[in-house]
């Protein structure tokens, strides 16, 4: 049984299904409305699923329900395989007969929680990683089964380290699944005295303070790319910042804009970040050159 609901989770259903390991079963998320249309649409799962020709697929509205619990159970699954899904209670992956285990995007014990994607870029780290481990009531716990290591490059975005994490993960998911099912997996405690949190991001985490040090600023603006973007205030207008590049060629004041040759600069803490990718509210995303054509702003000015 394999449950999972965004595309991070659809390479590690295909490569199980090339790998002869097709789930018989895929739980994912309802469909929903989705885009700008508000079209009700399956979850890249669900469509996964579909084209793999996985016809039993459950859909639960709350993982909580029992009778949801009730569902899982009499489908007698051997192996239940998390990818990217929800928090399940122990009457849902105790059912799983050799047991259930989930793919998380760190090397645990660090970064447990919603975000270690972009939680490990914003703290400018250098190497993140997957890790398998049997399911624990208490949320990514449980004793680890298989970690790979991966390195983060020094202007790599959330979004460049998530879609190699996706296949080194995929290969991960085939590999311990095999393990469970062959009776060679070895799941080893955590150290929790090594543990590091990775909270859900929300709006006023992704507001960008000019007064920190510059490469604190560009981790926290590449850590946060594509979604759900850093973002600042030129007056009252927003700006979602996707790219920057370290500069340092001026001196400038937290805060304080260098229009130059098509290009701006913005001061930091110690030295001026370039930015090189940015959304104003309600328009599309540009490049800074392309946006400073019908953007009014000067030298001098400041950002919030």
């Amino acid at each position: 049984m394999f449950m999972g609901t965004p595309e991070f989770a659809v390479a590690s259903l295909d490569a199980l299904a090339e790998a002869g390991l097709t789930p018989n079963v895929v739980v994912t998320a309802p469909d929903k409305p989705r885009g700008r249309g508000q079209a009700v649409q399956p979850t890249a799962i669900k469509e996964a699923a579909l084209r793999l020709g996985i016809s039993r697929i459950l859909q639960p509205e709350s993982v909580k329900d029992p009778a949801f619990a009730a569902e899982v159970a009499a489908e007698q699954p051997d192996v239940i395989v998390v990818v990217a899904f929800r928090i399940l209670p122990p009457a849902v992956f105790n059912a799983a007969r050799l047991g259930a285990f989930n793919l998380h995007g760190s090397l645990l014990p660090r970064y447990r929680g919603a975000a270690p994607i972009n939680r490990a870029v914003m703290a400018g780290d250098t190497e993140t990683g997957v890790t398998t481990f049997f399911l624990q009531e208490k949320v990514d716990t449980g004793n680890v089964i298989m970690k790979r290591s991966m390195p983060i490059g020094p202007d790599e975005t959330a979004g460049d380290v998530h879609d190699r994490m996706m296949l080194l993960g995929a290969q991960a998911v085939v590999d311990t699944t095999r393990m469970i099912l062959d009776g060679t997996a070895e799941a080893l405690p955590q150290d929790d005295s090594q543990a590091t949190p990775a909270p859900k991001i929300f709006k006023d985490d992704c507001r960008i303070d000019w007064t920190m040090p510059m490469s604190m600023v560009h981790n926290h603006v590449r850590g946060l790319s594509p979604y759900p973007a850093a973002w600042t205030k030129h007056g009252n207008t927003p700006w979602k910042v996707y790219l920057s590049k370290p500069s340092g060629q001026h001196a400038l004041k937290p805060g304080v804009i260098l229009v130059e040759d098509g290009r701006l600069f913005v001061g930091c803490a110690d030295a001026s970040l370039e930015l090189l990718e940015i959304q104003q509210a309600g328009k599309r995303k540009l490049s800074m050159s392309a946006f400073l054509n019908g953007y009014p702003i000067s030298t001098g000015e400041m950002l919030e």
